[in-house]
């Protein structure tokens, strides 16, 4: 689903292979689920549900196939026995890991969790050791290449994500990411999205405070770990400090 974060990766997996969209679809009814377990089938009042909702819509999931995972999610199917996990670990080369994911049985996505780690080149780490390398913030990807309105230009996008309340924006090649608090990524986004700003994704992720760079190796090494725990189906978001 991700590499080193769901927001730099989310963009690219529109040309995923049909095997891949399934894998993802498969994960996006789990966070789907989840979301209706805890507040409900109405993403008007269930803020977890709406951001669900469009983290599907993002990677191309049917509609019916959304309605369908909320409906049975509200009836109680497949509902009791599933959870939200979290693990740090430690990579190749000393970066700095946060794997997310939902599972029906965690000790088997723990142990599934540890023989990637293993095969590459890293470890579990105590709870507390690596999270404090991070901090939780809201992230808004705008494509400036896909805006519709002329007007709509990087600058302009810029200034009227800072007059809405956005902390930072970086910039890489025609992609923005527009930092906020977390509690603030929808009321920024729909701000930006009345103000005629086609958005591409919003979403709450873990961003490293500092990144690190790798070579050789252990740069090789990161990419298969995070494509073997992209691999693992309970496993949703991989987010690290290595430096792309």
């Amino acid at each position: 689903m991700s590499g080193h974060s769901h927001a730099r990766t989310v963009r690219h997996q529109k040309e995923a292979s049909a095997l891949q969209r399934g894998a993802t679809f498969s994960k996006m009814i789990k966070i789907l689920t989840i979301a209706v377990k805890e507040s409900g089938p109405n993403p008007e009042t269930n803020t977890k549900l709406k951001m669900a909702i469009e983290r599907a819509k993002g990677f191309n999931m049917p509609k019916d196939n959304i309605e369908r995972a909320i409906k049975n999610a509200a009836g109680g199917a497949d509902v009791q026995n599933l959870e939200e996990v979290s693990f740090e670990a430690y990579g190749p080369g000393g970066i700095a890991v946060i794997i997310e994911g939902v599972t029906d049985n965690k000790n088997r996505t723990l142990n599934l969790i540890k023989q990637a780690l293993n095969q590459g080149g890293g470890k579990l780490a105590q709870e507390g050791s690596v999270r404090w390398m991070f901090d939780r913030k809201g992230i808004i990807i705008v494509d400036t290449n896909l805006q519709t309105d002329p007007s709509k230009n990087k600058e302009s996008i810029e200034m009227t994500a800072i007059e809405s309340g956005a902390e930072d924006i970086r910039q890489s090649d025609n992609i923005l990411e527009i930092y906020t608090k977390p509690e603030e990524v929808q009321i920024i986004k729909s701000t930006l999205e009345t103000k005629g700003i086609k958005i591409e994704s919003g979403n709450i992720e873990w961003i490293a405070k500092d990144e690190i760079t790798l070579e050789g190796s252990d740069k090789e090494s990161a990419q298969r770990l995070f494509d073997s725990l992209s691999d693992n189906e309970d496993v949703q978001d991989t987010y690290s400090n290595l430096k792309e």
